[in-house]
């Protein structure tokens, strides 16, 4: 089902129901973008607003899993060295002193957003690149970037489809390893991304119907391209 605004959504998914408080035990993250190049630099600013969001509302580090696929604070083009904002006015760096970035680069990809969900990776894997939930953890899942009719671009080289992801969460919760889910997305046609799930206990909340497009909110001229997408800002 569609739900807004963001501002109420992330309070209400990470408090607790009266009921809930003895199943619930812990909260997690995970964040991905899946755009490269600097023109896709709003996608990098949507990942790393709600990373400085769920980390206010006090997800620590360790229990936040992020996903990125280029680094536009240190891009030649970037007229802010070491620097990424979501609003033309530069009030805030989001990329900032403290991120811990767990995927970066060409380690984001499908195969290893996979593995990462239904644990499917060797003992050699470092327990910062690990989703290490379990039947009593409560999980945002944040995706953003290109896609189209029940598909998402990762790094224009592959996709993920909307099978693909609802299969994922299946063995989540046949491997009990989260006690409920809030899925967002923002991307063209988001909303097609989790129209094939099937398994208990998710909420989905998307940027756009099918064959709707997801708009970047506004640009920064000295930047030079738009700077966050308006389902995110919002």
């Amino acid at each position: 089902m569609k739900l807004s605004p963001l501002s109420f959504l992330l309070p209400v998914a990470l408090s607790l129901l009266p009921a809930a408080f003895a199943e619930h035990t812990s909260n997690w993250a995970v964040l991905v973008g899946t755009s490269r190049f600097w023109f896709n630099y709003r996608h990098l600013a949507n990942v790393l607003s709600l990373y400085r969001t769920v980390k206010r509302l006090g997800i620590p580090d360790s229990q936040i899993i992020l996903m990125l696929p280029d680094d536009m604070a240190c891009n030649p083009r970037n007229a802010f060295p070491g620097t990424v904002y979501s609003n033309s006015d530069r009030a805030v760096d989001l990329y900032g002193t403290n991120i811990e970035v767990d995927y970066r680069g060409y380690e984001v990809t499908v195969e290893n957003f996979i593995r990462l969900l239904t644990d499917r990776v060797g003992d050699e894997m470092p327990r910062s690149k690990r989703l290490l939930t379990d039947e009593n953890s409560n999980i945002l899942i944040y995706m953003t970037g290109h896609g189209g009719d029940e598909f998402l671009k990762f790094q224009d080289a592959e996709e993920i489809s909307a099978f693909d992801l609802a299969d994922a969460f299946e063995q989540m919760w046949e491997k009990r390893r989260y006690h409920e889910i809030l899925f967002m997305i923002d991307t063209c046609q988001a909303n097609t991304m989790y129209s094939k799930f099937y398994s208990p206990n998710i909420i989905a909340t998307g940027s756009s119907e099918i064959g709707q497009s997801s708009y970047s909110h506004h640009a920064d001229n000295d930047v030079g391209v738009a700077v966050i997408d308006r389902y995110t800002y919002y």
